[in-house]
């Protein structure tokens, strides 16, 4: 007997994270609001360079999970913006590394703070034990389904 008592359209709110778009949308105008020309979908590949800079195209759609089409526009979009650059990889030059500029690497400790004020926001009235929980079903589902 599946375990769920939602009914089908709520259930389909909180898989299609509702709470996560409105997080995105409010970090969008934050971002906005200081002055910072990026969207959200271009932090996120921005975020995952200043923890590892220079990675694939593939590993980018790897750890965003994005398709391939998508990653291409994110990575076009950067670059016009000088935040980031393609480098051939010396060992396989079939293969792009995407690295950041100086530029893409400023942009790392404003909007890491701006992202943290928005979760802050976000999470007024929730407490670390809730948090917890969703965290822990978040990833049972996940897990369920890879």
């Amino acid at each position: 007997m599946p375990n769920n008592q939602f009914k089908r359209g709520e259930l389909y709110s909180v898989i299609n994270s509702v709470a996560a778009t409105a997080v995105a949308r409010r970090l969008q105008k934050n971002f906005r609001n200081a002055g910072l020309d990026i969207t959200v979908e271009q932090w996120s590949v921005l975020y995952h360079l200043w923890k590892e800079d220079c990675l694939s195209q593939q590993e980018l759609c790897n750890r965003t999970f994005r398709d391939k089409p998508s990653i291409t526009r994110l990575i076009d979009n950067l670059e016009r913006l000088s935040l980031v650059q393609r480098v051939a990889k010396k060992e396989d030059r079939r293969i792009n590394l995407v690295c950041l500029t100086d530029a893409g690497k400023q942009l790392q400790e404003m909007t890491i703070q701006l992202a943290n004020e928005t979760m802050n926001e976000a999470l007024i009235g929730v407490s670390k034990e809730e948090i917890e929980v969703v965290k822990s079903v978040f990833q049972r589902v996940y897990d369920n389904l890879i």
